[in-house]
């Protein structure tokens, strides 16, 4: 399998899915190797720091890529495969933005209130003991929590022309911001445009489902992915998949708009899979089907409704292609 390891400069950052071009062109079937910045773009290093003195909303969710995948045109599906996400420091970053997270006003839900307190929140990572420390800002109490890396950001350029900040989460997948974005996890995006044009970043060191204040542990990353390329079958949403779930990612407002695109790709899904009428799966996935939230705090929220895959001895998607990845990520070591 040909590897390709890239560090980008901080010139060669992109805050947008589409509108930037390519910064390589990769063959499917190749792993990347590559290092990402955090969201705050590394403005926020010590408890000292703030959001509002530091931050500058243009240059948040920096992006590694885009990539020119060869071959992918409108239609098809590109693959990514999560082999390994490690932390590049030895610590992460969390923060509370004025007007900004799920329990607090915001510019969409206005309210006659001041902002809630602004602090910011460094969490210490022990690799070999595999956590990262909370320490309070307000009070006296600690407490490590297990390490668990993830992507806030994947996704590829929209359709129609259209430039999207690295922020939103949409068809073209992007800030998604869910914890199933580990590795493990195979992910399917529609190509819209020629090359697909692939980018990911927004690293999380954890995340609790929701995002509720706005921010998870933000941290550089080192990934490792496996890109390839499927012609045709293109899904309309995000679709994920590991060793125990099948999932679909919805991104809307208001958030049980996101639900109900989730699941009304899901049972498209099942439908697919099973060759079932489109009613027998909306009465089965009403009975199987698990919907954790993603976040609640980006332009669009997201919702991800998964399917237990014990639950069934038969059907596979995209032609078992998660399981050969998997595979192929074994052999990688």
């Amino acid at each position: 399998m040909e590897r390709i390891e890239f560090t980008p400069e901080r010139s060669q950052f992109v805050y947008t899915f589409g509108g930037a071009a390519p910064i390589m062109r990769v063959r499917p079937g190749t792993a990347l190797a590559l290092w990402s910045e955090d969201a705050y773009n590394h403005a926020l290093r010590s408890v000292d720091d703030v959001a509002s003195t530091k931050l500058d909303v243009r240059y948040l969710n920096p992006q590694t890529g885009p990539f020119y995948i060869v071959g992918a045109e409108p239609g098809d599906t590109l693959v990514v495969h999560i082999v390994s996400l490690t932390p590049a420091r030895s610590w992460g970053a969390s923060a509370t933005i004025p007007f900004f997270g799920g329990m607090t006003s915001t510019d969409r839900t206005a309210m006659l209130q001041p902002a809630l307190p602004e602090a910011t929140w460094i969490y210490e990572v022990d690799s070999a003991a595999g956590t990262v420390g909370f320490q309070s800002r307000f009070g006296n109490f600690e407490v490590a929590l297990p390490l668990a890396p993830m992507l806030g950001t994947v996704g590829v350029a929209p359709s129609g022309g259209e430039v999207r900040s690295s922020l939103v989460p949409e068809r073209f997948g992007g800030n998604m911001d869910t914890p199933e974005m580990r590795a493990g996890t195979t992910a399917y995006l529609g190509v819209n445009v020629e090359g697909a044009l692939l980018s990911i970043g927004d690293g999380h060191y954890r995340q609790g489902e929701g995002e509720a204040c706005g921010t998870a542990v933000e941290g550089a990353m080192n990934s490792v992915i496996v890109v390839e390329l499927i012609k045709g079958h293109g899904p309309l949403w995000p679709r994920l998949e590991n060793d125990d779930y099948w999932m679909v990612v919805g991104s809307s407002r208001p958030m049980e708009d996101s639900w109900r695109i989730a699941q009304l790709e899901m049972i498209r899904w099942l439908s697919e899979m099973f060759e079932l009428h489109e009613m027998d799966a909306y009465q089965l996935l009403s009975q199987v089907a698990e919907a954790p939230i993603a976040n609640v705090v980006d332009p669009n929220y997201s919702v991800v409704v998964k399917v237990r895959k014990s639950f069934f001895t038969t059907g596979q998607a995209f032609d078992g292609m998660h399981r050969e990845l998997r595979s192929r990520a074994s052999a990688m070591g």
